[in-house]
């Protein structure tokens, strides 16, 4: 029997109290991608008026017999709108729009020069007749067509009703949990059709793949959004998305949730760098709890052209229309400028949260954001001037509010990170004098 795969679409900011900006730049050290979390589904939305390009890539583990998925989608697909993806044009957006860690290093304050940048290497970084269609009809199903596309067997499905879709779906052969009817009933009652793939072993075999590849829609709607509500029907615990939305005019946001942007351009300790996906991953979920797991949080919000700090190249032409960025120039070297705006959202949902499909709207506001956090490591050096002098009086208050910063964004005890840090632990507050002792002393 086939297992149901519904995990995603079948579906503040703490300023920098250093007296001194840091603008962006720096030298990219480390990335917090998406393999820190567990159950991460990827989505890519191509947005440009009413035409929409999904692609999705689930974490399904497991013999690729037992999957399937079962997609809301707003309209009949034909199959030339249904394409499999590479995976890697979804890896490449992930490194390029990652948060990310950077790197500074002070000056000689004699010299005048604050704040002077060293390079650090990055790491390597037709419709269906028969029996089926019968037995489909008497449900109130209609199997309105079939494709193969690459490795994927599809069926286009429409229904007037969710309890005789689920007895389809589970005499198919697909393993539905319970609680699927009533979250199919809101679908069909939006006018949406259902998508369905499983793994096609035969196909597969000769295609000589061994994982399974993103899917891709192309299809024209009014509606801005995604469907996760399904996906939560057999979730097993909070689920991670990560949105990545192409558009041309600018930054998309969600309408029906708030859409908060995550702490950026905090200065961290130094130890940091060696354990920068810790410090994400409390990061983000002592974020998710402040929000009380009801927000949308944008990880990265940017022209396509061009990035500071890169921690990859931005996609070329070739990959960008591969996504669905049919407005693309055709070009084989990557680092083109395109037209083309990515905001990179990131959810953690379930359906006490979540309780509705994702709906959003593309903005003009094209200023551009990343979730960046920064090191910056002492000058040490013995020359003897005022400026010397003032600098090195600064650095424990500096120190300090590092570790204070660490300990805000992540929850982590202070005392351990000043611990880390080698500096000597915050001492308990001083118990207050008797009011009565400050009268006649």
């Amino acid at each position: 029997m086939k297992r149901l795969i519904l995990p995603l679409a079948a579906l503040a900011v703490l300023a920098t109290a250093t007296g001194t900006a840091l603008a962006f730049c720096g030298f990219y050290v480390a990335k917090a991608d998406t393999r820190l979390f567990n159950h991460a589904s990827q989505v890519v939305l191509v947005r440009d008026g009413d035409r929409t390009v999904l692609t999705m890539a689930n974490d399904f583990k497991g013999d690729p017999k037992e999957f399937a998925i079962v997609i809301p989608v707003p309209t009949f697909l034909q199959k030339e709108q249904i394409h499999v993806a590479d995976r890697a044009l979804l890896d490449h957006l992930d490194a390029w729009s990652s948060p990310r860690l950077v790197e500074y290093f002070d000056g000689n304050p004699c010299e005048m020069r604050r704040f002077e940048e060293m390079a650090v290497p990055a790491p390597a970084a037709g419709v269906v007749g028969g029996k089926a269609a019968d037995r489909a009809r008497s449900l109130g199903v209609t199997i309105e067509a079939s494709y193969t596309v690459g490795e994927y067997d599809i069926l286009i499905l429409s229904a007037t009703q969710s309890q005789g879709l689920e007895t389809w779906l589970r005499e198919s052969g697909y393993r539905i949990p319970p609680g699927a009817s009533r979250v199919l009933g809101g679908y069909l009652k939006q006018g949406m059709r259902f998508f369905v793939a499983k793994v096609n072993l035969t196909e597969q075999s000769k295609l000589g793949f061994t994982y399974l590849r993103p899917i891709q829609v192309a299809y024209e709607s009014p509606k801005f959004m995604l469907p996760i509500r399904l996906g939560m029907v057999n979730a097993d615990g909070p689920q991670e998305l990560f949105l990545y939305a192409l558009t041309r005019n600018g930054r998309v946001e969600t309408t029906n949730y708030r859409t908060v942007r995550l702490p950026s351009d905090v200065e961290i300790p130094a130890f940091v760098k060696d354990d920068f996906g810790h410090f994400y991953k409390d990061m983000f979920s002592r974020q998710v709890r402040k929000e009380d797991m009801r927000a949308v949080f944008l990880e990265y919000a940017w022209d396509m052209g061009w990035c500071d700090p890169c921690a990859a190249d931005p996609l070329s032409g070739d990959e960008l229309r591969e996504l669905g960025v049919f407005w693309a120039g055709r070009n084989a070297d990557r680092g083109g400028a395109q037209n083309a705006f990515l905001t990179r959202l990131h959810l953690r949902y379930d359906g006490a949260h979540f309780p509705e499909d994702l709906v959003f709207q593309e903005t003009g506001d094209r200023n551009n954001f990343q979730g960046r956090y920064i090191l910056r490591h002492p000058w040490t050096g013995k020359d003897r001037c005022e400026a010397a002098d003032a600098y090195r009086r600064e650095l424990p208050q500096r120190f300090a509010r590092e570790a204070s910063n660490l300990a805000s964004l992540t929850g982590w005890d202070l005392n351990k990170i000043r611990g880390r840090m080698n500096l000597q632990a915050s001492a308990p507050p001083a118990a207050e004098e008797p009011w009565w002792k400050k009268i006649w002393n």
